[in-house]
């Protein structure tokens, strides 16, 4: 697998190509901060940006896609359907409103936000509509266990494309990864790092001093490696560009099992079989 630089990608069971590295905007203000940060990834060479309608912020994403230099086509953009808008038809209508406010006339990824029990194999339906339609170029899922995929792939036309999924050192799911891969499902991180308390983590702080890396590099290498996308978080010109500054080194098999060793199976976010939103 080469990973040289912000350009490699994988490719997805339909043929299409995902950037194995992309700018998450959760948390990014609508307007002038998450404007700002897009713009700043496209021109630091990212090509694949993350957005949700919950996020709130897809007209900012939109009007910085329009406004950086970068072509349309060269972008990898992704949202998601919220919560309370799953079913068929809610489905589709959201999404519309989404591809407005983003004010473009494809994704080209659109994913479930989290499987809400008694929905969510519908809204897997709509998905597939808006994806014959050509209005995604890719569909899947997000926050999916192993029996909610199995849901999906009981009724589907389509084999979901991506399951992105909490996964950082502490959390690392390997059944999940392991069935997903089996699937042809690609697996994509969110909270890399933790929420930043990849920092404190003395095992990945020796590894940032032994390869002259930060923590953050080390463990989003290691996503990469992984064969994993990963979608680092942030809203500071320097940070986005100092991110993407993981393509100039390798971690050993040996420090790859170092980090495999750090698995406790301990989430950050809510538990995909019990949340209530």
């Amino acid at each position: 697998m080469v990973i040289e630089n912000l350009r490699a990608n994988c490719k997805l069971n339909n043929g299409v190509r995902m950037p194995y590295m992309g700018l998450g905007v959760y948390l990014s203000e609508e307007g002038e901060e998450v404007i700002n940060a897009v713009k700043w990834a496209l021109k630091a060479g990212y090509r694949s940006i993350d957005t949700a309608a919950i996020y709130k912020n897809e007209e900012g994403v939109g009007k910085a896609i329009q406004e950086s230099e970068v072509p349309r086509e060269e972008i990898f953009l992704t949202t998601k359907i919220w919560n309370a808008d799953q079913g068929y038809q809610s489905t589709i209508d959201a999404f519309n409103k989404s591809l407005k406010k983003l004010n473009t006339d494809y994704v080209d990824l659109l994913l479930i936000h989290w499987p809400v029990k008694g929905k969510y194999v519908d809204t897997w339906k709509a998905l597939e509509k808006i994806y014959h339609d050509g209005k995604a170029r890719a569909i899947g899922v997000s926050n999916f266990l192993q029996h909610q995929l199995e849901d999906i792939l009981k009724v589907a036309d389509i084999t979901p494309m991506v399951n992105q999924i909490e996964f950082h050192p502490e959390l690392q799911q390997p059944a999940l990864l392991e069935f997903c891969k089996a699937n042809k499902i690609q697996v994509e991180a969110w909270a890399p790092m933790m929420q930043g308390k990849i920092f404190e983590v003395p095992e990945i702080k020796a590894l940032a001093e032994k390869y002259g890396k930060s923590p953050a590099h080390i463990v989003l290498r290691w996503d990469v490696q992984m064969g994993v996308v990963t979608i680092p978080k942030s809203v500071k010109e320097h940070r986005i560009i100092e991110n993407a500054n993981i393509f100039d080194f390798e971690l050993s098999d040996e420090d790859m099992l170092i980090i495999k060793g750090l698995d406790k199976n301990k989430r950050i976010g809510p538990d995909p079989d019990n949340f209530d939103f």
